[in-house]
């Protein structure tokens, strides 16, 4: 395989896993999580060495999502052509369930924009991963000031954007497997709105990958469940220049989505 090459293209609006052979073993979770560590391996060993770059980062991301394919999980994706609907930079706000999205997202948005996360300032520290989240020039943020951590992440993310990436944030302020709109901060729309750029929202549902509530150091990975389908919805880009209907959208279509997909349980009233 030519390295330069994106694994997948994703040339239609809509991906779905091919089902014909789907097959899922007695124990998902022992089968996926060993091809996980391989994969990541293989990335950090690839960062160390300095070669982590687009199409790896990509790469990998694909690999990822066929290991959970191979355990019987199917993804579902709408939208994808909104991806490259604005010429510009864009800011990709989402809600965040699981470490599923952190892991595939990259597979459907790098291979038709540049893109880089906000993340964990924690996540550096992390054995194995700490390499491969690091080598995609983050943007990494501490959660323990908030004000610096804004500042912070609007001067970042003017850079990020003044060489020509989109971000991805996941802006409530903890996890939850519950979206809670309350929690969901407009610190996406600012920085968009500072750059002169679109938003556009991500709705997602990615319980199929559990969280460990039982032991912190391993809680972003939990169970496989290949009976529950991934949604990735990509909606059209709006612009940030009034920033409360901006925020306001991305929160509807969260909401909306998650209402269509039949698990308005997941809303916070």
């Amino acid at each position: 395989m030519n390295e330069r090459e994106y694994r997948r293209k994703y040339k239609d609006d809509v991906y779905r896993t091919d089902t014909s052979k789907r097959k899922i073993p007695f124990f998902p979770s022992l089968n996926f999580y060993p091809d996980l560590v391989k994969i990541v391996y293989i990335g950090n060993r690839q960062s160390k060495a300095g070669i982590y770059d687009d199409y790896n980062w990509a790469n990998s991301s694909t690999d990822v999502i066929e290991a959970l394919e191979n355990v019987g999980v199917v993804f579902e994706v709408d939208g994808l052509s909104n991806i490259t609907k604005s010429p510009k930079p864009v800011i990709f706000v989402s809600n965040h369930m699981s470490t599923l999205e952190t892991f595939s997202l990259p597979s459907f948005i790098q291979v038709k924009k540049p893109v880089v996360f906000i993340m964990k300032a924690e996540l550096a520290n992390y054995p194995l991963f700490g390499p491969v989240s690091t080598a995609r020039d983050p943007i990494s943020v501490g959660r323990t000031n908030p004000r610096e951590d804004l500042m912070h992440a609007m001067r970042e993310g003017a850079e990020r954007v003044n060489k020509g990436k989109s971000i991805i944030i996941f802006p409530q302020k903890t996890r939850r497997d519950k979206f809670d709109e309350k929690q969901f901060n407009s610190l996406g729309v600012k920085i968009a709105r500072q750059n002169g750029i679109d938003v556009v929202p991500i709705a997602l549902l990615t319980d199929a990958w559990g969280n460990n509530s039982t032991i912190s150091a391993i809680k972003d990975f939990g169970k496989i469940d290949p009976t529950k389908l991934v949604r990735f919805s990509f909606g059209p880009p709006i612009s940030a220049a009034n920033a409360n209907e901006a925020h306001e959208y991305c929160i509807n279509y969260i909401k909306t989505k998650l209402t269509e997909w039949g698990r308005s349980d997941l809303i916070v009233l």
